[in-house]
């Protein structure tokens, strides 16, 4: 999830098969009689469409090769030119939101629960796809289980494709190894062992930052006490369905009650004290608040530590980290309890691709995604040009060839659970997690296993809400500020808006309980 490819990274993999395309000749608009015959049987070539597609993260430098190389497979089937857009991750909430509220023309955009689609679907920014994938996405359908689909559609609506492979993400810290083994300190087993390697690293380190996490709004799931509660065994403290990737309102317990840190504060206010001390501490890496690529202080080895929302870290990571740090070593240290039941899990994806209402080429958005979800395509689409950037290993694999040229990033626009490859060099250590994550039965469902929350009643509360939360949060959740006394100012500002979503979120989610 949750990322991404942080999140989620949370987050996430997979896509493939069978193309449909529709019959229809000369305009978007015409009907067809029968999709799956696609233009080429029928004798009718669909005229050319460009398709706009927004999504998060730095362009790659091979881009325009992979277009080029889609655009051709494209042209004799579905016809279409891709116009991609991408928006760095610190500026995507506001940039999408600003651009969906535009009118602007979008064909398929990137949102998440932990961005704002609930708030999109409210305002009706999105297209209903049930009838559209039944026509045009057979593919898209097929690649992810039924399981996936009934656990992600708005009420009862699917709303936007869900984009993942797992019922809950991964998520770990990485760890400057070499300076672990120099300094004497033990594999890492606990959060305290964790915290006491940074204290280590303050002493016998300087010029390295002990501890660094997401320091802006739009990656806030990984601030410091955002992670530290993907942790939590003893209450399951975790986001909501009103707010996303924000811990003032959160659930715990599995019990259906919403709660709101300006009154129940445990056990997040541990944690953010916590966190406060360890900034106080100089453990906190001090541009924490303004590095719009969170990752990129430790990847060029100004951190020994660093939140990530996956188990493993991956060849392409490791090559860049050594790129800047030649004599650098690096493991990942988890805290996750594969025992089965541990983990609660809604079987909520992460990451959705939607279909604007101003698109003027949904049915071709649609099968666009479909082709997308074609096994060859899918793979031009997430790795590259195969003998140039990677090679396949059998079905399931795939080994870099060059991780400078294109970047991997599937869960923004086309993973699923069928076609995504696992890098053959990739950290292994805990292959036996990521299965635990891949199956289903390994959880405890949700209570609100199903449950999707309608903010249309309190829009003006979140917005309100939002802007305050912006000036406090990053702050506030990274140890920047003492928690004692940003709250009162925080709850001052945003005390009565955080209520009312707060009151509206357990009204439905009463009346969705009392209906089970």
């Amino acid at each position: 999830m949750k990322m991404k490819r942080w999140w989620k990274i949370s987050l996430v993999l997979l896509l493939s098969l069978s193309l449909i395309v529709g019959c229809s000749k000369g305009t978007e608009g015409s009907s067809s009689t029968d999709a799956s015959k696609g233009s080429e049987s029928s004798g009718s070539k669909l005229e050319p469409v460009t398709l706009k597609i927004m999504i998060p993260g730095d362009r790659p430098p091979d881009m325009d090769l992979v277009i080029a190389e889609a655009e051709k497979r494209m042209k004799d089937t579905i016809n279409v030119k891709l116009d991609i857009v991408f928006v760095p991750w610190a500026d995507l909430g506001q940039k999408t939101q600003v651009t969906l509220a535009s009118g602007e023309n979008i064909d398929l955009i990137f949102d998440a629960p932990w961005l704002h689609i609930n708030q999109m679907i409210a305002d009706g920014y999105y297209e209903p796809l049930d009838d559209l994938l039944k026509q045009y996405g057979k593919n898209v359908l097929e690649k992810r289980p039924q399981q996936m689909w009934d656990a992600n559609k708005y009420d009862g609506k699917i709303m936007a494709v869900p984009l993942g492979l797992v019922y809950m993400a991964g998520n770990a810290y990485v760890v400057r190894k070499d300076i672990r083994e120099k300094l004497g300190v033990p594999p890492i087993k606990t959060y305290k062992e964790l915290i006491d390697f940074a204290y280590k690293v303050k002493d016998k380190e300087p010029g390295i930052a002990p501890f660094t996490a997401a320091g802006t709004t739009g990656q806030q799931t990984y601030s410091i006490v955002g992670q530290r509660s993907l942790h939590d065994y003893i209450t399951h403290a975790r986001f909501t369905h009103a707010l996303g990737s924000s811990l003032t309102l959160y659930y715990k317990n599995n019990d259906g009650k919403v709660f709101n840190l300006f009154e129940d504060k445990e056990p997040i206010m541990a944690w953010l004290k916590e966190a406060r001390q360890m900034y106080k501490d100089g453990l906190v890496y001090k541009d924490i608040l303004t590095a719009k690529d969170f990752i990129q202080p430790f990847m060029s080895g100004k951190a020994a530590i660093v939140t990530k929302g996956s188990f493993g870290t991956g060849l392409s990571f490791d090559q860049q980290f050594k790129s800047n740090v030649p004599n650098g070593d690096l493991e990942t240290v988890t805290f996750f309890d594969p025992t089965k039941g541990a983990n609660i899990s809604n079987f909520k994806q992460w990451n959705f691709l939607a279909v604007p209402k101003v698109s003027k080429n949904k049915e071709r958005a649609v099968m666009f995604m479909d082709w997308a979800n074609q096994k060859e395509n899918y793979d031009l689409l997430s790795y590259g040009i195969q003998g140039k950037h990677w090679e396949a290993l059998g079905d399931k694999e795939f080994k870099l060839l060059d991780t400078k040229g294109y970047s991997q990033f599937g869960y923004v626009w086309v993973w699923n659970p069928i076609d995504e490859r696992t890098d053959v060099e990739a950290d292994k250590t805990y292959e036996h997690f990521d299965a635990v994550l891949r199956d289903a039965d390994s959880f405890t469902k949700d209570i609100l296993t199903g449950f999707e929350f309608d903010s249309s009643a309190v829009q003006n509360d979140l917005s309100q809400y939002n802007t305050v939360e912006a000036k406090y949060y990053p702050a506030l959740f990274n140890g920047v500020l003492d928690p004692e006394e940003t709250l009162k100012k925080f709850e001052a500002e945003a005390g009565p808006s955080l209520k009312r979503i707060q009151q509206e979120l357990q009204r439905q989610i009463d009346a969705f309980l009392a209906k089970k």
